[in-house]
């Protein structure tokens, strides 16, 4: 399947400068969020091939038609549509090189009036998702190694007010993101997360789609302002290709100072 024309090996740089092919294809779960659609346009600029996986068929349809991508349906905490969406990727491609699980909820409530219900979605669509992709991951990389970029978030670095669950979730990601690292690091298996501060997408539009509460928002970050997916999408992409291929375990944060600036009044 060609994508664009273009033939399916491009190259990135890798630390010594060098160039270093891209075998296989990249899988993005949760594609129809914003930073996913610039995850699979900076791909597709590259030359490399992927698959989109979502809830949404209709809207995953939508986005792969231009790229000719094959697609998956993904309902994050599903273990079946998840192995699904592998085995999609690894019979258009042979190999998985890469995923990125961009799945996520925003929770923005103290504990004390948290219900049972919203505690197991945020969990779920957190956490219980990124296990459910490092299992796969795990399974389909064990022979040509490969990279996977799982999301967390600055309210799981610092402490912010009303983030309980979706704190409480993010922080496992991150603990579920170093001890992969580890334990597949002798498969060259690569595990990293970024984190995230407040970006503007769609879910999340509730908060800075609100004046007030978006300038409140903002006044948090030192550098005064909130994300565009773009920003996110950026680092997600370099964590997938060869380019960083000495990096592993690693959280980055890409929030505005959000997790580790006091902002200056």
């Amino acid at each position: 399947m060609a994508v664009g024309g273009r033939p399916h090996i491009t190259h990135a740089f890798n630390s010594h400068g060098t160039a270093a092919a891209m075998s296989g294809g990249y899988l993005i779960l949760g594609a129809t969020s914003g930073v996913g659609r610039v995850v699979a346009e900076t791909l597709h600029a590259q030359g490399a091939k992927f698959a989109l996986a979502g809830r949404d068929a209709a809207a995953i349809a939508e986005i792969a038609r231009p790229y000719e991508a094959p697609t998956a349906s993904y309902v994050a905490g599903d273990a079946a549509s998840v192995a699904e969406a592998f085995g999609v990727a690894t019979q258009a491609f042979g190999e998985i090189a890469g995923v990125v699980n961009l799945a996520g909820t925003v929770l923005l409530k103290p504990a004390h009036i948290t219900t049972d219900e919203e505690w197991a979605e945020t969990v779920t669509v957190n956490l219980t998702s990124s296990f459910h992709v490092v299992r796969e991951a795990a399974k389909a990389m064990r022979k040509s190694g490969g990279s996977v970029v799982l999301m967390a978030s600055a309210a799981a670095r610092t402490g912010l007010p009303n983030h309980e669950a979706i704190a409480a979730a993010k922080a496992g990601v991150i603990g579920l993101t170093r001890s992969a690292a580890a334990t597949y690091g002798p498969k060259n298996i690569r595990f990293n997360a970024v984190a995230p501060g407040l970006v503007k997408t769609k879910m999340t539009e509730r908060i800075w789609g609100n004046e007030a509460q978006a300038a409140a928002s903002a006044s948090m970050h030192a550098l005064g302002r909130l994300g565009e997916p773009g920003q996110v999408a950026s680092i997600v992409t370099w964590l997938l290709t060869p380019a960083s291929d000495w990096v592993t375990g690693q959280v980055f944060g890409v929030d505005g100072g959000l997790a580790g600036v006091v902002p200056k009044k």
